[in-house]
């Protein structure tokens, strides 16, 4: 089992960072690869970014590459979501998700484990 907390979500204005932290515990963390997911009022939730269990490889959604980066500290068991030059189109609620494999997905069946979820507001 695997349980995620998140933490940094917060209001900035367009064109400011936010980083957010995912805090897990359970012994299998550094072997799953791990996601960040978002959900918008009256939308699905959307793949963000993934990383592989070791960290070597990482994929983001077009939407975030080159303003996103995913990285992760096995020895902390945590993983991170840095975010630069943020827009009014990524407020969102941001959630970690803990892979069932060690590979990098952008499916979040994939995904059995889940934080609670941490809000992030962008204002224009």
């Amino acid at each position: 089992q695997v349980q995620l907390v998140e933490s940094g979500g917060g209001l900035q204005q367009t064109g400011g960072s936010l980083r957010l932290s995912c805090a897990a515990s359970g012994r299998t963390f550094s072997s799953r690869a791990m996601g960040w997911f978002r959900q918008a009022p009256g939308k699905e939730r959307e793949f963000v970014a993934t990383i592989t269990s070791a960290g070597g490889t990482m994929s983001y959604a077009d939407s975030v590459k080159g303003r996103f980066t995913i990285s992760r500290d096995n020895a902390k068991y945590t993983v991170y979501l840095q975010m630069n030059s943020l827009k009014p189109e990524d407020t969102a609620v941001y959630y970690c998700a803990a892979s069932k494999s060690n590979t990098r997905s952008r499916d979040r069946l994939d995904y059995p484990y889940w934080g609670q979820g941490t809000q992030v507001t962008v204002s224009s």
